[in-house]
């Protein structure tokens, strides 16, 4: 059997087994990390060499961390690498190149039709009706995102997304309030079969499915970093955050909103959380949270959006695809049955 992890920011792992009598057998770790001393490579090997083929990522990556020897350096992955490259491989988990892609990037929607969308293409795929697909969104009005679980009346003043002109509306992954000005954002959505993810933890599947984007970002001057659990940062600031949704289709919805311009006094007003993490820093302005695109790069958002695309396309060998009129369908008929509703939206007061 054989597996590879890319590790997110760091370099690829790769291992060989064979597995006997429910154990781990003939194991061989290779990739293109760091690794001192020489010995260490034989002593995870001989860690994980007869571990039963049910041990978890956690538990390969312990046997790992103990079996090596005093000041060892590993640069560029981890134990935890390990195990979770280990779990792919006991799995025949694909990659990204295994694959069929497309990336959908069409008309401006509205919030709504946008989050119907979401779950409709989330669903096609795990039903493996749609090819995996990368979609930018464009929308034809502002908004407040709201996570599933969160409170609408402790995360949104009213009066405030009015008279700014935001709409309210809850998506069905968790996470927490987003302000998505017109223009101002770049988000996008990944709908990807869960073998793609398959071994990894929640967490770690998190940091694998925007790698991509860490890429596209540093190939325009900012130096991306992910930081658990859901956050894209640079060194001067939060530039995004990502969400996911698992359907029971096998469907997994990835989607991430990265700032690419703000209003902090703005969302200070309209975002009632804003005031609160605010509170205690005697700031009142959130662009002291927030590093936008916009003003680290000086780029256009349209020429950012195609540095993702390009950077995607790369990884992946998507092609430009389209949604279908019966997918547009099927969403409409979600937004009059769920996301228009104030059921949908009031689900958490």
């Amino acid at each position: 059997m054989h597996g590879e992890y890319k590790v997110p920011g760091g370099k690829l792992v790769v291992v060989d087994l064979e597995v006997a009598d429910g154990l781990i057998r003939d194991f061989r770790l290779a990739g293109d990390f760091f690794l001192e001393p020489d010995t260490a490579l034989e002593a995870i090997n001989s860690a994980v060499e007869g571990m039963p083929v049910e041990a978890d990522a956690a538990t390969i990556a312990a046997a790992v961390r103990a079996a090596l020897p005093e000041g060892a350096q590993l640069l560029g992955f981890s134990p935890e690498a390990v195990g979770t490259v280990v779990r792919r491989a006991l799995v025949t988990a694909p990659g990204w190149r295994d694959f069929d892609w497309e990336i959908v990037h069409e008309k401006a929607v509205s919030p709504r039709m946008n989050l119907a969308l979401d779950e409709v293409l989330t669903s096609r795929v795990g039903e493996g009706r749609r090819r995996p697909t990368l979609r930018i969104w464009e929308w034809d009005e502002s908004a407040v995102v709201i996570g599933s679980f969160q409170s609408y009346r402790n995360e949104v003043d009213p009066e405030g997304a009015a008279r700014h002109g935001f709409d309210v509306v809850r998506r069905i992954s968790g996470g927490g309030a987003m302000m998505m000005a017109a223009g101002q954002i770049i988000t996008y959505s990944l709908y990807v079969p869960a073998s793609l993810v398959q071994g990894m933890t929640f967490a770690d599947s998190y940091a694998f499915l925007d790698d991509w984007v860490l890429q596209a970002l540093r190939s325009v001057g900012i130096e991306a970093t992910y930081q658990p659990l859901n956050d894209i940062a640079s060194p001067t600031g939060k530039i995004g955050g990502a969400a996911q949704k698992r359907l029971a289709n096998g469907g997994v919805l990835h989607h991430a909103t990265i700032s690419y311009d703000i209003d902090g006094k703005t969302m200070t007003e309209v975002l009632r959380i804003g005031r609160e993490k605010l509170s205690d820093k005697g700031t009142t302005s959130a662009a002291k949270r927030v590093d936008p695109l916009r003003t680290q790069t000086g780029m256009e958002r349209s020429e950012i959006i195609e540095r993702f695309k390009g950077t995607f396309r790369a990884l992946t060998g998507a092609e430009d695809g389209a949604i279908s009129a019966d997918e547009y369908e099927a969403a409409q008929a979600l937004v009059e049955s769920k996301f228009a509703t104030d059921a949908w939206l009031h689900r958490v007061p």
